[in-house]
């Protein structure tokens, strides 16, 4: 007969972020994992079938707490404060993003937090087609800053160095000067605008 399960769902995901956060998406392996939590590959099998799994229980980990109210507001303002949020619950966490897109239908609470925003953008009017990039273009913004944030920060060697480059790029460089001096909540919240703006235009 076999022994009774001891981990929970939670010790499992946490011990994947924890390897997540320290050695990255390519360090991810059930034996690292494994390790992690004391114990041999093959007993992790008693838990969870792949590393595939250990994903979407790592994305449900880090989205479980995300409040999917929206707040009493105008429609965009809603959509911004419900992606902030999601923003807000993966800051901790920014090598489990790419995994995000990929398990967003095995997490519940993401699953939750897509049927909150569609509500949103159905009550401003979003039907078919429009809802479908609607929730697409926000989607992508919200993944795609949050990695540029982690992995090409304002603040970075990248935007010192391109900022020394007048002679041959002026215009970059002139740009790169003036980006060091946004903050990353101004950044995030400057391009959440952006593409809001773009779903306001009829």
């Amino acid at each position: 007969m076999p022994r009774p399960k001891s981990l929970t769902t939670s010790a499992l995901a946490a011990a994947t972020l924890t390897v997540l956060d320290r050695d990255g998406l390519a360090a991810l392996s059930m034996r690292v994992v494994a390790k992690e939590l004391g114990m041999g590959t093959m007993s992790l099998y008693r838990y969870v079938a792949d590393r595939d799994e250990l994903e979407a229980l790592a994305v449900e980990h880090v989205v479980a707490a995300v409040d999917t109210a929206p707040p009493r507001a105008l429609w965009d303002k809603q959509i911004a404060v419900l992606v902030e949020r999601v923003r807000a619950a993966v800051a901790a966490h920014p090598n489990a993003v790419p995994l995000m897109m990929t398990h967003r239908h095995r997490s519940p609470s993401l699953l939750r937090w897509a049927e909150a925003v569609l509500g949103v953008l159905t009550g401003a009017g979003f039907t078919g087609e429009q809802r479908v990039i609607a929730l697409r273009a926000l989607l992508s913004y919200l993944i795609g800053a949050i990695e540029t944030e982690h992995l090409s920060p304002l603040s970075g060697l990248g935007t010192d160095t391109m900022a020394r480059m007048s002679e041959v790029y002026p215009l970059l460089a002139e740009t790169a000067a003036t980006a060091r001096t946004i903050t990353p909540d101004l950044e995030f919240r400057r391009g959440l605008d952006v593409v809001l703006g773009g779903l306001r235009r009829p």
